[in-house]
């Protein structure tokens, strides 16, 4: 982990042409390496809906993901503890949003929705990412524009199987909330104070996260009681904290630093596709022709969107 927090600057505009598509394609796969892993995530938040409260999944994601990086993170956090102080505010809000409030939202949404469902309205977060990065400036190019638009598409008739007036389950639209917030999350990435080290980064926010969650977790015990601890609770547990968190967070926010959110966001539209292969797999929810019609549409998107710049002309 500390070689990959020395490699934390990313790649400059001026950049030889091979270094920048090494960045790319670095970039790009580490985005995708993340969204196939937080795939398994919603599938755990469905499998666990009835046997984990949603706020009790979400602490204990978060201190399996603290135990797992603390022999990187406490250091490194350590080391750049003055920096922390400087930009509280900052690290305080990308807590909120990436690690109190999105994964909360997603297991609460667990209870009343399919996995297949969520990694679908999840997919929508990259149109915020990408407004977000076209508000500040960025010029995102026909090609990828395109791409993104035919992702959405895709990602749109799946939610609503064709139908103009689409029916909407509860867990739907706190599905909803959590795009918002890992829309808002990604793009807030982008501006991290690039003197702040990416393994210190992502243990802070870990250890804030975890902090603002722990009085709901009080009144989550006292309401609703603990859980079973058993292997079928436990497993999913340390899945989702060391792998879901700890190794796809440090993935994603690396990806973010070298492509920027629209781009990364472009592959995270394969997660209705990692999602619905996952949940038929494991959990036995079905997929039709229709959704495999329409997960041809968020590839092709996908494909497009993420493409790398041809010389002299659009992205």
């Amino acid at each position: 982990m500390a070689v990959l927090d020395r490699t934390r600057t990313p790649v400059a505009p001026s950049a030889a042409p091979g270094r920048a598509a090494g960045g790319l394609g670095t970039g790009l796969a580490l985005a995708a390496l993340a969204t196939v892993v937080w795939s398994g995530s919603f599938v755990t938040s469905r499998a666990l809906h009835d046997s984990v409260p949603p706020v009790q999944h979400a602490f204990w994601r978060w201190i399996v993901a603290i135990v797992a990086l603390a022999p990187f993170g406490i250091r490194a956090a350590w080391r750049e503890r003055a920096l922390m102080r400087r930009h509280l505010g900052y690290v305080t809000l990308a807590a909120l949003l990436g690690v109190t409030v999105y994964n909360t939202l997603v297991n609460q949404a667990g209870l009343t929705t399919s996995a297949g469902n969520m990694g679908m309205i999840m997919a929508a977060s990259p149109v915020l990412m990408a407004l977000y990065e076209r508000l500040g400036g960025a010029r995102l190019g026909a090609r990828r524009v395109t791409g993104t638009l035919l992702a959405c598409a895709g990602v749109v008739l799946l939610v609503s199987k064709g139908s103009p007036t689409p029916d909407f389950a509860p867990g739907d639209l706190w599905v909803v909330a959590a795009a918002v917030c890992f829309g808002s999350y990604s793009a807030l990435l982008r501006r991290r104070p690039q003197e702040i080290g990416g393994v210190a980064f992502l243990f802070a926010t870990f250890v804030l996260g975890a902090l603002m969650l722990l009085p709901a977790y009080g009144v989550s015990l006292a309401v609703q009681g603990g859980f079973e601890a058993r292997p079928g609770t436990v497993g999913p547990l340390l899945y989702v904290g060391v792998v879901s968190s700890a190794v796809a967070f440090f993935a994603w926010n690396k990806a973010i630093a070298l492509v920027g959110a629209a781009r990364a966001g472009a592959v995270y539209y394969l997660q209705p596709v990692c999602v619905a292969l996952l949940s038929y797999a494991v959990l036995g929810e079905a997929t039709g022709w229709a959704q495999l019609l329409c997960m041809g549409l968020i590839l092709g998107g996908v494909v497009l969107a993420s493409a790398a710049r041809r010389p002299g002309g659009t992205r």
